[in-house]
């Protein structure tokens, strides 16, 4: 039987990327929805397998309608035990969900490139040690209680979580493709003169570096969240 993933976005232009693609060739149907375009969201996982909330340029703690939406529509998805991925947005939306705080660095730094995190003991058997990801984010989270951390990071020290049996959020972004990566690097390009934010060329280098072990990570993780 055909599993249906809920997607959420946050731009008009958004995409799935690698990872709707990676569910799209494991035979999934994507069910994408933009709230913050008007689109809503289903009352329950009935009709789901699973859900991704994904990225986007605002913030965790903007007072708007969709992202108190979401961001109460997560106990959704947690209440039924059905997978939940949060992805760097998504991550910090289940993070205030849990009653955790979202908060930038009192320093301003920001993590924009390819930074290593670490496993802890709980993620060694999700995680290499280190393991180069890709990031885009200027806020991090706490640790919610009840959650268990998974990798550790220098700048923003909770980098991915789990919650529950079948809950992840993750702060780095392995859907990225490089058409993707090329347009953030055109269109958010302010971000790249941020405390902390590495030129375009490192983002370039490492992406070559490290791209093969994060696509590489992303199909071991997708095994593991949705067998």
């Amino acid at each position: 039987m055909t599993r249906r993933i809920l997607i959420v976005l946050h731009q008009e232009r958004s995409s799935p990327g690698r990872v709707g693609q990676a569910l799209v060739r494991r035979g999934c149907e994507l069910d994408i929805r933009r709230p913050s375009l008007g689109d809503p969201l289903p009352v329950s996982m009935e009709s789901h397998d699973a859900a991704i909330i994904f990225g986007g340029p605002m913030s965790a703690n903007d007072d708007l309608p969709f992202i108190k939406a979401e961001t109460e529509w997560i106990g959704v998805p947690l209440r039924e035990e059905k997978p939940y991925l949060g992805i760097c947005l998504g991550a910090q939306l289940m993070a205030r969900h849990l009653g955790a705080c979202v908060y930038g660095r009192e320093d301003d730094r920001v993590e924009v490139g390819y930074y290593p995190i670490r496993p802890t003991e709980e993620g060694q058997h999700l995680f290499d040690n280190p393991q180069y990801v890709y990031q885009w984010h200027g806020q991090g989270f706490d640790l919610p209680s009840g959650a268990v951390q998974l990798a550790e990071g220098d700048e923003f020290p909770v980098q991915a979580m789990r919650y529950g049996p079948r809950a992840y959020g993750i702060q780095f972004h392995p859907e990225l493709t490089t058409p993707m990566m090329d347009a953030w690097l055109t269109f958010a390009s302010h971000r790249l003169s941020q405390p902390g934010a590495q030129p375009a060329e490192l983002h370039r280098k490492g992406r070559a570096e490290h791209d093969a072990t994060l696509r590489a990570w992303l199909a071991r993780f997708l095994d593991h969240w949705l067998p």
